[in-house]
């Protein structure tokens, strides 16, 4: 791929996704919720392109923003009365990750005449009876806007769910091009899930001898000191909700910064991970992808992303890391 069409992928995705949100984003204060201060970097990536959207676009940044656990339905009331409440894209709209899900319909349940957005999200159910409960929470909603981030979510959300649904790229193309962090240390970097989405039944190490990670291990000390570093940045707005707000974005710009700084050091990636996926198409970096448990990755890249010269689809793993070195043997080295 070269740099002109690596960067007009991302520059058209940033067209597409506000062409979806362009009309939703209103003069007036609008909230945040659902931050993921979790170790997985394609979360962070999320957030940070959902912010980078509002500020490149708006010139503004949510006035109140919280994660699930530190949520105030009357902090929110207070600094935002009655703008609209957009929900974080991360993870899955579905009961892969229920925790998340529950906070999501508490979110539509406690005010259901106020304009809900969800950020782009894929959809997945393993139990008709969540799925037929999201159904009863979103319809007594009377203005819930659904973005999703493929063709079979749509499908299945049009049909399902009685609210606004529209197509939409992830947000973390939002992020833009993204410069490589750190040297080339291996030819092939494997990075593959360790979580409940993963396919399972690799033996990297064992048949294969490759570099093999995740991203979802990281430091508490350094996500400590970078959210108190944030708040130190924010002290003289004398605003809490202020603080708060420069603390989670700089946990998130931390995890970001160690999910590049792992991906730059692959002259290629084999992955099963969607962002990655996304984040190596920010780097620059060839890829071949093999796809989690239900199909998310090949979903998004048959509505979006498959169609460029630095991601190969991989039919199996084997075939995912012969690409990979063959390319990781011929591929110039990505400048830091």
């Amino acid at each position: 791929m070269t740099p002109q069409s690596r960067f007009s992928l991302i520059a058209n995705m940033g067209e597409r996704i506000h062409d979806c949100l362009k009309t939703y984003i209103p003069d007036g204060p609008i909230a945040l919720v659902d931050f993921p201060d979790i170790r997985n970097v394609g979360d962070s990536a999320i957030w940070l392109g959902e912010m980078a959207y509002l500020a490149s676009r708006f010139g503004k940044a949510p006035a109140y923003v919280s994660t699930m656990h530190d949520f105030s339905a009357s902090a929110l009331e207070r600094e935002v009365p009655s703008g609209p409440i957009f929900i974080h894209g991360g993870g899955n709209f579905g009961d892969i990750w229920g925790a998340h899900q529950t906070f999501r319909e508490r979110i539509i349940d406690r005010w259901p005449d106020r304009r809900i957005i969800q950020f782009p999200q894929s959809i997945h159910y393993q139990s008709q009876a969540k799925a037929d409960q999201t159904a009863r929470v979103i319809g007594r909603h009377k203005d819930f806007v659904l973005l999703v981030r493929d063709e079979e979510s749509r499908s299945f959300a049009e049909a399902k769910f009685d609210c606004t649904v529209m197509l939409c790229p992830d947000m973390a193309f939002c992020i833009g091009a993204v410069q490589p962090t750190a040297q080339i240390a291996c030819s092939v970097l494997a990075m593959l899930r360790e979580d409940r989405e993963k396919v399972g039944g690799y033996d990297l190490p064992a048949r294969h001898g490759l570099l093999v990670e995740d991203w979802i291990t990281e430091s508490r000390l350094s996500i400590k000191r970078a959210k108190a570093a944030g708040m130190a940045s924010a002290l003289s707005t004398f605003s809490w909700q202020k603080m708060t707000a420069a603390k989670l974005n700089a946990a998130a710009q931390a995890r970001f910064a160690r999910g590049v700084r792992q991906l730059s050091r692959g002259r290629a990636i084999v992955t099963d991970r969607l962002h990655v996926h996304i984040v190596s198409l920010l780097l620059g970096k060839p890829h071949a992808v093999l796809d989690n448990n239900y199909g998310k990755i090949r979903r998004f890249m048959a509505t979006f992303s498959g169609d460029n010269d630095l991601s190969y689809q991989a039919a199996s793993l084997d075939d995912a890391i012969e690409w990979a070195a063959d390319v990781g043997r011929t591929a110039r080295p990505s400048s830091v």
